[in-house]
């Protein structure tokens, strides 16, 4: 099954340069640094001191690794740690968290040459893979290089359990390739034993998502900045990660709130790069005042809209919302990580489509730390309420606040497990 599949994929690898190059187009960075997806790219010196690997996929995966990668540098200094990512907003958030205190690559395309080449060059001990990436190469050249596999804050939804289990002989190969899964929850964990992982290589560790810390350095920067933006009294909504067709939503709630309120500030932050162009060309056609983060001009210039079109600045500028909207969820994207503002104590909306974060944000509404639509034309309404009371705001951010520490832990537990693996089990 390995063999067809990846002969499969050395087909399609025209296809996928050819994609890359098509995407660069409007961000350059897919076409920079290519080699590095072919396994080609200089190795460290310290080619012998052995590596523990850690695979995030995107911007996402990166940032919700960062705490754990920080705990491997301080507690394993006699260990090179090794990053990898697939995208560049992934790779420029590794880089900006840990310059090079880490080892950062693009991870290789899954095929036996790429994969033999990566694991030459890295020689790691043992492998964290973040979430659900399971890839059938990757597994197999990796154990078969002596290098121990742990598939961490692992997450399993129905869909893909349905789906992993159409392909019982593939499934039943990259299970057996894993030495443990530390699950984020007891549902994961039996998802995976339903497809057959044995019980002794499961275990919940929890969401290390929850680990989330603000620096007190960034808190007093936000409240800076949100001294700037809220002006004589005016909210401040934030709309985090949007996808194409949001901003479109949320610049019509937009209007009804500025015809009922007035003054109000909306900082707008696409989850893309190559998108700040056409969403900032989209606000001045409906004839709003922008401002870009990225000119680097006085903030309290933003008279409309603030358009947050730097990287590594979501969790700063949710630093001073009075209300925070999140992308990915009113359009069929699967949501983004709303702990980001839930640990700041800012109320948090979103669409429908949370799949990716079901079970926090199945907790932060139970809690009342977060309102999910049904429907994103009833936006503007749930909106309106809550900036005109800030009683029941000042209740959702202290409930979130609550479920975010009464969560936390799982990256220690994971390091636990990390300690288990390096000793061999």
């Amino acid at each position: 099954m390995r063999s067809l599949y990846s002969a499969l994929y050395y087909c399609l690898l025209p296809l996928l340069v050819l994609r890359m190059l098509w995407r660069s187009r409007l961000a350059p960075a897919y076409r920079r640094r290519l080699p590095e997806r072919f396994g080609l790219f200089r190795a460290r010196p310290d080619l012998e001191v052995p590596a523990i690997w850690v695979h995030a996929v995107s911007l996402g995966e990166t940032l919700a690794a960062a705490p754990l990668v920080a705990s491997l540098l301080q507690d394993y200094p006699a260990y090179r740690i090794v990053l990898t990512t697939t995208t560049p907003t992934g790779s420029e958030r590794a880089r900006a968290l840990f310059g090079h205190r880490v080892f950062h690559v693009y991870a290789p395309w899954d095929l036996p040459g790429p994969l033999r080449r990566f694991l030459r060059r890295t020689r790691p001990r043992l492998l964290l893979l973040m979430e659900t990436e399971l890839w059938p190469n990757m597994l197999h050249y990796s154990r078969a290089a002596g290098c121990r596999v742990v598939l961490a804050n692992a997450r399993l939804s129905a869909r893909s359990a349905r789906a992993y289990a159409r392909l019982p002989g593939l499934t039943r190969d990259l299970l057996r390739a894993l030495d443990m899964v530390a699950c984020q929850t007891a549902t994961d964990s039996e998802r995976f034993l339903a497809l057959g992982l044995p019980p002794a290589a499961v275990v919940v560790t929890g969401n290390i998502k929850f680990d989330l810390a603000i620096a007190p350095d960034l808190r007093a920067r936000a409240a800076a900045l949100q001294r700037v933006f809220a002006g004589a009294g005016r909210p401040v909504l934030v709309a985090a990660s949007t996808h194409e067709g949001e901003e479109l939503m949320i610049l019509a709630a937009y209007c009804e709130l500025r015809q009922a309120l007035g003054d109000c500030l909306l900082v707008l932050v696409p989850r893309h790069p190559e998108r700040f162009d056409a969403v900032f060309a989209l606000c001045r056609q409906q004839g709003w005042a922008v401002l870009r983060r990225s000119v680097g001009a006085d903030p309290s210039a933003a008279k409309d809209i603030l358009l947050g079109d730097t990287m590594g600045e979501l969790l700063l500028l949710l630093g001073t919302a009075t209300v925070a909207v999140f992308g990915g969820s009113l359009v069929a994207h699967g949501g983004h990580n709303v702990l980001e503002a839930a640990a700041w104590g800012v109320p948090v909306i979103s669409g429908p489509h949370m799949e990716n974060f079901g079970d926090i944000c199945e907790q932060l509404c139970a809690a009342g730390g977060m309102r999910q639509l049904q429907d994103p034309a009833e936006l503007a309404p749930c909106l309106l309420q809550l900036l005109r009371d800030p009683q029941q705001r000042r209740r959702m951010g202290a409930a979130g606040m609550e479920v975010v520490a009464r969560n936390r832990g799982a990256s220690a537990r994971l390091l636990d497990l990390v300690a288990r693996q390096l000793a061999g089990g």
